[in-house]
């Protein structure tokens, strides 16, 4: 149902999982194994699979923390998007490679939850486009030392916020890997 005309594809978004992202972030091996599980659906079933990479100081462009974690491995021909922003869609060419793709639905998997995740589902969601995240295909780190609740908490809070996520003429919801559906949007 995406305001997005002429879009009816969906795609399957990885956001930042990355060695330094990662590292420091809770249930992990459960978080990759679930995108692992997405990524093989998604290419089985032709749904475009869209990387997103993080840099910034604490994830120098090329240096070990900024690669991808080596269980998730883009194939050559999938698209990835650089990103300086919290928000995937600022200041990159993500909206061009979805475009190009037809894509009017986002399947949001990746970290971190109370950072690029939180920004690029509203930001998708803003710009027109169908948002579904994947509630146990998302992860982040602890900051409760700068005052965040747990990071189960944050994870848990952000799956039960984004499944009341309304708008009109567009979907938002949260599923579970298992649940993930990639040809058709939540209904209303």
């Amino acid at each position: 149902m995406t305001t997005l005309p002429d879009r009816s594809e969906t795609a399957l978004l990885v956001i930042d999982v990355q060695q330094g992202v990662m590292s420091a972030s809770v249930d992990t091996e459960n978080v990759v194994a679930n995108i692992s599980r997405l990524l093989e659906r998604a290419r089985t079933d032709g749904v475009p699979v869209v990387w997103v990479q993080h840099s910034s100081e604490e994830l120098p462009l090329g240096s070990e923390e900024w690669q991808f974690v080596p269980e998730l491995v883009p194939d050559p021909a999938e698209p990835l998007v650089h990103k300086r922003y919290g928000d995937a869609f600022e200041a990159t060419d993500l909206e061009a490679v979805l475009a190009e793709r037809a894509v009017g639905r986002l399947i949001v998997t990746g970290a971190q939850s109370d950072a690029c995740i939180r920004s690029t589902l509203h930001g998708g969601f803003t710009r027109g486009y169908d948002v579904t995240l994947v509630g146990d295909a998302h992860t982040t780190e602890d900051l409760g030392e700068w005052g965040a609740p747990p990071p189960e908490q944050v994870i848990a809070h952000t799956n039960l916020y984004w499944s009341f996520q309304r708008a009109p003429g567009r979907t938002a919801g949260t599923v579970s890997t298992a649940d993930v559906e990639f040809g058709a949007p939540l209904a209303v």
